[in-house]
């Protein structure tokens, strides 16, 4: 018997209703539905900016504008016009709607760890939500720019130097490789860019500036749940606009033969494969883009 792709994503979806009480009138036990507890927990994340909260949560000017006044009547935010620009409003919680904010959060953990204790195999349960989670924001996927010893750039980085390692055959040991400082990475010399999904990290890549008459593309890493979401062009692209505007016309970058994507990826993107460059050890793929 085959499963249809349909019914199995209904039941996935009635699945998730189910678990994270979608459909309780008193989410969480907190006297209101979800959609309310989702509007009051992406102000006290993501601002104050209704704009920003309305496309965050794809919701509807009327629809979030009853949420909106039901809260404030509530006494756990209050709203304001925006002082640059009247067409705008911002909704601000109340001390009350920051602890309100806090008691969802601390129940949503809960919950979370109740799910994975019950669960045989919680790594394989995460991987798989990592992986629909990406996939279904990806168009809401944004790129940061980011100091590269920032903790989310630090943790891609470790992401991407762990995969080396299962990947190469010699391993891989960053302290032998040409690991860029982190100021070559940053303007005005150059850039580090990492991507998120709902404020968790998915991807970076940095532009190395350097004194040879061209900029390194380094550290090109997605995050295996967000793989085949056209995230790995877009910080390329980002990288190429950001070197435009910093004077830059000649772009170079390495890679392993056992990195088959990225080594696929380059020529689709313009990019011609060149004579070494460098003695980094790892690398044995070599690529420039004239800009």
């Amino acid at each position: 018997m085959t499963l249809e792709p349909i019914a199995r994503i209904r039941r996935f979806n009635r699945a998730v209703t189910t678990e994270v009480g979608a459909l309780d009138t008193s989410f969480l036990g907190r006297g209101r539905p979800l959609g309310y507890a989702r509007v009051l927990h992406a102000i006290g994340h993501f601002g104050s900016d209704l704009g920003v909260i309305r496309r965050y949560l794809n919701l509807d000017k009327a629809v979030l504008s009853r949420a909106l006044k039901a809260l404030e009547q509530e006494g756990l935010l209050h709203l304001e016009q925006d002082q640059q620009d009247a067409r705008k409003r911002h909704a601000l919680l109340t001390e009350t709607g920051r602890h309100e904010a806090q008691a969802y959060d601390a129940l949503s953990d809960l919950q979370a760890r109740a799910m994975l204790e019950r669960h045989p195999r919680p790594d394989a349960l995460l991987a798989a939500m990592d992986l629909v989670a990406s996939a279904l924001a990806a168009e809401r996927m944004e790129i940061h720019l980011c100091d590269p010893r920032a903790t989310e750039a630090v943790w891609c980085l470790q992401e991407f130097y762990a995969e080396l390692g299962r990947r190469l055959d010699c391993g891989f040991d960053v302290s032998l490789s040409a690991n860029p400082e982190a100021v070559d990475m940053m303007a005005p010399r150059g850039a580090f860019y990492v991507a998120f999904s709902d404020g968790l990290p998915q991807g970076c890549v940095g532009l190395k500036g350097t004194d040879k008459g061209y900029a390194e593309i380094k550290r090109l890493w997605v995050a295996p749940f967000a793989r085949g979401l056209g995230l790995a062009r877009r910080l390329m692209d980002l990288c190429e606009e950001t070197a435009r505007d910093l004077g830059i016309s000649r772009l170079r970058l390495d890679t392993n033969s056992a990195l088959p994507e990225a080594s696929a990826l380059y020529p689709k993107l313009g990019w011609s494969q060149i004579a070494r460059f460098n003695d980094d050890p790892y690398p044995d793929l070599f690529f420039e883009k004239v800009l």
